[in-house]
């Protein structure tokens, strides 16, 4: 069968795949074009195998929830990955990340391994677009992480230049609130609620280090005055480490703590997703190398 320019855009149009790969597929499968998107699909798997070694610490956070689809306390993030920034900003990766938020809030995903297995809008799963996206664009590409909120609550989310991505939990107070505790979590970064959810041996932790900061004359001061300052500056740290305790970002003159009181609120759940964080990014890595890397030179 001839394999004629039509069926070539045609197949490229259905598959997304290249237009040589395309051609390759046609004159493989006898210019059939159902048994050509099952033969790219196969290539893609292949492809992915032999990219998945390949560190993918850039991407994009996506949300779907409130401000994205209306569906009031309910809410999604996820964390897509690619090799480099390029791709991050690619129409077709950051086409199929907003698809896989959608996708993580609709289906009821709970993690990423459900999700993988979740149905795109064509039919296919997550991951097999992912694996089909990888043939196309030509990097390692992966769903990594998700958080997913359901909740009778105020749903804040926040996402901040597709870097940063938040979602609280709020009880009480109002939808408003909501996106500024989450807009602050995204600025602040606190790693606990309260001080109450502050761990034992962190405190623990802090006083040790505290007591061995004091000089030897401090150290004389009788035990309950001993105690106070070391409490005092522990108190501090606390304040710093907690959301709570730390001056809200939409008004520095409060604490986030007190802003939540005067409206009546409580969070009851704070997430973060930052693209790449915990990976071992490889260093040295130049402008030059990347547009190597995305020309498949390197």
């Amino acid at each position: 069968m001839e394999i004629t320019a039509q069926l070539v855009k045609e197949l490229r149009e259905r598959s997304g795949a290249g237009m040589m790969e395309c051609k390759k597929a046609l004159t493989q499968n006898g210019g059939d074009i159902d048994v050509a998107i099952e033969w790219l699909r196969k290539q893609g798997l292949a492809k992915a195998d032999k990219k998945a070694s390949r560190v993918a610490a850039e991407g994009r956070i996506v949300l779907a929830g409130p401000e994205t689809s209306g569906n009031g306390g309910k809410a999604a993030l996820v964390e897509i990955n690619s090799e480099t920034d390029f791709v991050a900003k690619d129409e077709s990766f950051v086409a199929f990340a907003n698809e896989i938020a959608k996708i993580a809030l609709a289906s009821g995903s709970a993690d990423v391994e459900s999700l993988k297995s979740a149905k795109m809008p064509n039919g296919s799963t997550v991951e097999e677009a992912r694996q089909t996206l990888i043939a196309k664009i030509g990097e390692n590409i992966q769903v990594r992480r998700m958080v997913r909120v359901d909740s009778s609550n105020n749903v804040g989310a926040y996402v901040h230049g597709g870097r940063i991505g938040v979602l609280v939990e709020v009880k009480g107070g109002s939808a408003e609130l909501a996106r500024g505790i989450a807009m602050h979590v995204a600025a602040m970064n606190p790693p606990y609620i309260s001080a109450q959810h502050v761990p034992a041996d962190f405190i623990a932790k802090e006083k040790e280090i505290e007591l061995a900061k004091m000089s030897d004359k401090e150290k004389a001061k009788p035990a309950e005055i001993l105690e106070k300052i070391i409490g005092g500056k522990v108190n501090k740290i606390i304040n710093e480490n907690t959301l709570t305790g730390q001056p809200y970002v939409l008004d520095t003159n409060e604490s986030v703590g007190n802003v939540l009181k005067k409206e009546g609120a409580e969070v009851l759940a704070m997430h973060r997703l930052a693209v790449g964080e915990g990976i071992d990014k490889p260093v040295g890595e130049d402008f030059a190398t990347e547009v190597m890397k995305q020309a498949g030179l390197a």
